[in-house]
């Protein structure tokens, strides 16, 4: 703020000017008292100037709304929508967010130092305010084989830059608690910045949940169980109450949210497809969760601002308070949290559901042609066993773990796989397409439900190789192909005949085009997957698909360089 604004924004506060905007007659959400209050918001530039009694240059009526703080999304990866940041924020503003903490590992596991500058300009170019962590996994583990490695050398003086908000979910939990040096150094480099430690620590308990809060990493989006999330803030820490796409931990977590702990509570998506923003919204949906389950009002919105605010350190947002940023939501109601109008920064950006500045996106050209594919070909898909006995990665609906299950296959007389559609276990393969080092990875996926045909994505967390399920090598290899053949996305055949293909040209995970253009493509991706190749129903096929290649959540996943037993945090043998 500068010294003018500073004068400005006090002789508005104090009435001897008109405010630039005032909104007048709302229903004001107190949070510090926990009550309504009636009045006007008077802002000032970017500011909340004071509230009351105020005339302004233009005023809005407010009388039979209720003004909230706009809501902070507290984790997030922005490109799990498949959008670029500005069709992103053109999609959650109108449903009240007005800030996101985003971790951008996902592109940046694909295309290093670019991807994170790519994302930075990209941000810019949209309202929302996008704060931004610097991934520190990038791979996530060892185990994979991403598009970029950044080291802790290749971290000097970026987590000091103005642009980046603190250290992403630091995923190798294993690698605090055993305290290697990799693992120390980029720790010390976020001490030394003084930024906030994001968290990722599914199952980590006793002394070594210890060791990995004493290393200073501040929050948790991974808690499934209440036990875990009390664990977590009795440590300190706060916990992100996760409702994504794939992941539902919020419904389960929000009954051990008491007037004693609700403070250390915050709301997040982690990974949210447009087909669950258009169905159900953004934190508009956590906050129904949260009151549906009897929690009040004004700590439920707490958690979606103020908490967040202060754990991210966002001291000029988070509540209606002179001083503060005007971030502001206008809802219609408190049970469904209808939004009317949203504002950000005193500039209204949205208005019952259209997003209002115009959209000049940034060129995406340095995070394009991202297939680097290697010695690949449909012989490569063979899977010949030792034994009918086999290790299988079995789907767990409603979330990203997955169970490791002995079950007996059927084999040919070459003791290859064959698929039996009376045994719901479908080969999946994982196709390494960034350093040209051709390695193919084959193993076997239980009850994905899967009967015909094959899906192949480019969308693979964390490190976003080729991944691909299948009923047999004919389909599965016409799947990959056409996928390198587009620069990634998703392609779905049966009987050697391409049914969907739809591109992701932004780093293979990300479309160019609008999030109605990408939410029609994946409902008719949805459909086809369903009816047509007859996963089931139980699981999101395509979001499901996306996390069985990611070696740090439980127990059994597949990355390019083989089967990976979490638990153990080893590779093993297909055969039991």
């Amino acid at each position: 703020m500068r010294k003018e604004q500073l004068k400005k924004i006090i002789d508005v506060a104090m009435g001897r000017i008109a405010a630039d905007l005032v909104l007048k007659n709302a229903n004001i959400i107190d949070l510090f008292n926990a009550r309504i209050v009636k009045g006007d918001i008077a802002i000032s530039d970017d500011w909340i100037a004071g509230i009351g009694s105020y005339e302004g240059h233009e005023e809005l009526d407010a009388s039979d709304l209720f003004a909230s703080p706009g809501l902070i999304d507290s984790h997030i990866h922005i490109e799990s929508s498949y959008l670029t940041p500005e069709e992103f924020g053109k999609l959650v503003v109108p449903h009240g967010t007005t800030t996101v903490i985003a971790d951008p590992h996902e592109i940046v596991n694909v295309d290093g130092f670019d991807a994170m500058e790519y994302m930075i300009k990209a941000a810019e170019r949209t309202a929302l305010d996008i704060r931004y962590m610097f991934p520190s996994s990038v791979p996530a583990t060892d185990f994979e084989t991403a598009g970029a490695t950044i080291r802790s050398e290749d971290m000097e003086g970026v987590l000091e830059r103005p642009d980046i908000h603190g250290f992403g979910e630091y995923m190798n939990s294993v690698g605090v608690f055993l305290a290697d040096d990799e693992s120390l150094n980029k720790l010390m480099y976020a001490h030394d910045a003084g930024v906030v430690v994001d968290g990722h620590s599914p199952g980590l308990t006793d002394k070594a949940l210890n060791a990995y809060v004493a290393a200073g990493i501040k929050t948790d989006h991974e808690c499934t169980t209440i036990e875990e999330m009390n664990d977590r803030i009795s440590r300190g820490m706060y916990v992100l109450l996760r409702q994504g796409s794939a992941s539902h931990d919020l419904e389960r977590l929000i009954h051990g949210v008491t007037a004693h702990n609700y403070r250390r509570c915050l709301l997040c998506s982690d990974d949210r497809q447009p087909k669950t923003i258009f169905e159900n919204g953004h934190l508009e949906h956590h906050l129904r969760i949260c009151t549906e389950a009897g929690l009040d009002v004004y700590s439920t919105l707490m958690m979606a601002s103020q908490n967040a605010a202060e754990c991210y350190r966002l001291y000029d947002r988070g509540a209606i308070a002179p001083g503060l940023r005007a971030d502001i939501v206008l809802f219609k109601d408190l049970e469904n949290f209808e939004v009317k109008q949203v504002f950000i920064a005193g500039k209204e950006v949205a208005r019952d559901g259209e997003y209002l500045p115009e959209i000049d996106k940034y060129p995406t050209d340095a995070v394009s042609s991202s297939m680097h594919v290697k010695d690949y070909n449909i012989d490569r898909l063979n899977l010949k066993l030792k034994s009918p006995e086999v290790h299988a990665i079995k789907v767990l609906p409603g979330g990203v773990d997955t169970k490791d299950e002995i079950v007996r296959v059927r084999l040919d007389e070459a003791d290859n796989f064959v698929f039996d559609p009376e045994i719901d276990v479908a080969k999946i393969a994982v196709v390494e397409r960034h350093q040209e080092t051709g390695n193919v990875a084959v193993a076997l996926l239980k009850d994905y439900g899967i009967k015909l045909g094959a899906i192949a994505l480019s969308i693979a967390h964390d490190s976003h190789n080729i991944i691909c399920v299948g009923t047999n090598d004919i389909d599965m290899d016409l799947a990959i192909r056409t996928l390198i053949e587009q620069e990634g996305g998703f392609v779905l055949t049966r009987e050697a005949e391409i049914l969907r293909a739809t591109p992701l040209p932004v780093a293979g995970i990300m479309t160019d085009r609008s999030a109605e253009w990408i939410n029609n493509e994946l409902e008719i991706l949805h459909d086809i997957a369903i009816k047509e190749l007859k996963v089931s129903p139980e699981v999101d096929p395509l979001m499901t698909l996306c996390f069985m290649a990611l070696p740090v959540i439980p127990e059994l996943k597949i990355t390019d360089k083989g089967l990976f037993d979490v638990v153990k945090f080893e590779f093993i043998d297909i055969e039991a």
